[in-house]
């Protein structure tokens, strides 16, 4: 049995962080749709004005954020204590767990700067693990050309690849698929979804279009046809309880209100604050 289409969602114009210009696929209006995915954002443009100002110090708590840059430079930085840069290809995989700050801030970059966010909402067991970073280079991820048809396997099992994102707190498939023919996946995944960014496909005999995202059903097998790009991500629904406040989820309002205050009072990272955190975040 092949997967149908249950719906296909207008990837809408947005502007985050200090000014930058992206597409929202999905967020906080689609809740609990794509459970136990939060939010996708696809970020990038030919001039750098649109997305230079960056996303400055900001809070999470709860979540994990999965930064992958298709082309394009972003330097990192976080409060426990991780700094550097995702280049073309790479992805940053972070798990906020029970409170960290960061930011990214995009380069200047020749040519069409792309890339994607992806949050994926932490179960109530995990809500407040210990913070963590993966950082991880293009040649972390190996890929798979299947009769023209390139995947690069970011997470999960494709084909026997095994992507090189390991210990998840949800079991996610994530990959990019530069298509030229057929992609078949018998996942065993409830939640599914593809984004294209580029070109068209088919799916169910579908035509879907560059900047739409379709939600397959809960069941059967993958099948996408045509020539195009775009990310598959598949996982299991928490099927939890949703307590959403810009950038921090929890599972009760109490959860929320408590994080927010310890953000205010100073005691929302579970550490010591690097003092540049201190400076350009505590005092703004």
């Amino acid at each position: 049995m092949v997967r149908k289409i249950i719906s296909v969602f207008n990837s809408k114009p947005t502007i985050e962080g200090a000014g930058v210009r992206l597409r929202r696929v999905f967020g906080y209006n689609n809740i609990p749709t794509f459970d136990p995915f939060l939010l996708l954002d696809h970020f990038g443009s030919n001039y750098p004005n649109d997305y230079i100002k960056g996303f400055p110090w900001h809070p999470h708590r709860g979540i994990e954020t999965v930064t992958y840059m298709v082309r394009g430079k972003v330097e990192h930085g976080d409060s426990i204590g991780n700094t550097g840069v995702i280049n073309s290809g790479d992805v940053q995989w972070m798990t906020a767990g029970s409170g960290i700050i960061h930011q990214e801030m995009p380069k200047p970059y020749k040519g069409n700067m792309m890339g994607f966010q992806l949050w994926i909402n932490l179960p109530r067991a995990n809500k407040m693990t210990k913070p963590r970073y993966m950082g991880l280079t293009k040649d972390d991820f190996e890929s798979i050309d299947l009769n023209g048809t390139k995947i690069i396997v970011i997470a999960g099992n494709f084909h026997g690849v095994e992507g090189p994102v390991k210990e998840l707190f949800v079991e996610t498939e994530y990959f990019d698929v530069d298509l030229d023919g057929k992609f078949i996946n018998s996942t065993d995944k409830e939640t599914c979804f593809i984004y294209i960014y580029d070109g068209y496909v088919k799916i169910g005999g579908k035509e879907v279009n560059s900047g739409n995202c379709v939600l397959l059903e809960t069941e059967g097998e993958v099948l996408v046809e045509g020539k195009g790009g775009f990310i598959f991500v598949a996982g299991n629904p928490l099927d939890e309880p949703i307590a959403w406040g810009g950038p921090i989820v929890m599972n009760t309002q109490e959860e929320l209100n408590l994080a927010f205050s310890e953000l205010k009072q100073g005691s929302f990272i579970k550490g010591r604050i690097p003092d540049v955190i201190k400076s350009d975040f505590y005092s703004s």
